[in-house]
């Protein structure tokens, strides 16, 4: 599956054509979040917005459940994808368990359900000394080790708070995914995770340790990943390193295979969900079935695959305007809000949120946003149907890394966030204003 398409369709039969995941729906050719119309909740929310269908979320996530129900396993939804804290705590009520990578999203996690605190997964490269004291005092469930210093950072840690500390090592497979290479991380180039080779003598060196406790082996490859075969490859080997640790004389009680399932962003192509989901658990299965009982306990962390088709961004048409035979749409959201296609050339699929009938021109045009950077796009080159200034727009799959990577660049007020169930809308961030922006700087002579 490619990285991210964007296929723009005409408006004539986009309603026939658009197959998207329960959530985004049009209803008399006007687009609706669950049960409610986008229009009437971008004029009483404003735009740019980021809107979440808690629909989809929960039937992501039904989906990846059950496709595991017959092995003992924990998904710990990846916070980065995602961290607004009402998400989080959606999640949690359906007893998903968390993938942190800082002591600010383990504060996250503690705030939207301190219970959850005791499913908490801590990967990372740069964890800090403050980061693991507050993970062990908070009785997170397993610290995925990624480096030498760290693990006599965690044992220091732990012998002073006089605390034990489960630890899986997080080793690096040397696995190729066919992503992007900024979100691929299973290769011995990436600063992720320790080399295979090195694995059984540190975990040998972290037994040597009175406060750790080596319970499991880790490994997460990239992220966007459709193709399944990646997954089997690294968990063969990561079933390989267990047995041996095993045959050590350690007890492996999780085995954490990461996450980075893809999704399609693409309507014309979709992916069945359901269907992937199944070829990604016996990918992820059939190497860990091999080991003798108890198998250890499977850890997972999804995140995009929850989120991002759960999601989507509402921007307003500013201006229409050609430079020469190039066409522009100026819209109110910008590479401060959605900087994914930006960063990784993402092409996220752009629809009107009304379909008028008749309208069967279509144009191509950038969608580009108001902050002073030619890089500012939100699609370049966009096939639509001839929209009007005022009209607004919706980017879809947009629930993942697009509120999370969001930044203030141009002095740009984050956007607000609502969580639409059913015909229920609740703002669960506020639009930040310039005083939000401005109060943690003073101008000093």
């Amino acid at each position: 599956m490619p990285i991210a398409n964007c296929w723009l369709l005409p408006c004539y039969n986009l309603s026939l054509m658009f197959t998207r995941p329960p959530g985004f729906t049009y209803k008399n050719d006007e687009l609706h979040c669950d049960g409610l119309a986008i229009n009437k909740l971008a004029k009483k929310f404003g735009t740019p917005l980021y809107l979440y269908s808690a629909t989809a979320i929960r039937e992501r996530y039904r989906v990846l459940e059950g496709a595991f129900h017959h092995v003992k396993h924990t998904l710990c939804y990846s916070v980065k994808a995602n961290s607004n804290l009402s998400i989080l705590r959606l999640l949690a009520g359906m007893g998903a368990g968390f993938d942190i990578v800082s002591g600010g999203e383990l504060e996250r996690v503690r705030r939207a359900h301190k219970k959850s605190l005791s499913k908490v997964v801590f990967s990372g490269v740069g964890k800090t000394a403050d980061e693991l004291r507050l993970a062990l005092r908070s009785g997170i469930l397993l610290f995925n080790v990624e480096s030498e210093g760290e693990l006599e950072l965690l044992a220091a840690c732990a012998a002073e708070l006089r605390k034990v500390a489960d630890i899986a090592l997080r080793v690096n497979p040397d696995v190729p995914a066919e992503t992007h290479p900024y979100i691929s991380t299973g290769l011995r180039e990436h600063k992720f995770g320790v080399p295979m080779s090195s694995a059984r003598e540190l975990c040998r060196r972290a037994a040597q340790h009175k406060y750790l406790r080596v319970a499991g082996v880790s490994l997460h490859i990239g992220s966007q990943i459709g193709d399944v075969t990646p997954f089997h490859l690294a968990m063969e080997r990561a079933v390989d390193l267990a047995l041996e640790l095993l045959a050590d004389g350690h007890k492996i009680r999780f085995i954490d295979a990461g996450g980075g399932l893809g999704i399609s962003y693409n309507s014309s192509a979709p992916i069945e969900f359901n269907d992937l989901a199944h070829r990604y658990e016996e990918a992820i299965t059939e190497p860990l079935l091999r080991m003798k009982k108890p198998i250890p306990h499977l850890l997972l962390e999804p995140g995009r695959s929850i989120i991002a088709p759960a999601g989507a961004l509402i921007t307003r048409v500013l201006y229409l305007k050609r430079n020469g035979n190039k066409r522009f749409t100026i819209v109110d959201a910008a590479m401060n809000d959605l900087i994914r296609p930006s960063l990784y050339q993402a092409r996220h699929e752009i629809t009107p949120v009304n379909l008028v009938k008749g309208r069967s021109e279509r144009v191509q045009s950038d969608i580009a946003g108001p902050v002073c950077e030619s890089g500012d796009f939100l699609a370049r080159d966009a096939i639509l149907p001839a929209v009007a200034q005022g009209e607004n727009l919706c980017i879809l799959d947009a629930g993942a890394y697009g509120m999370s990577l969001a930044s203030n660049y141009n002095s740009r007020p984050r956007s607000a966030e609502v969580l639409v169930d059913g015909t229920r809308a609740r703002l669960i961030r506020r639009r930040e204003t310039m005083k939000d922006l401005l109060q943690q700087e003073a101008a000093c002579l």
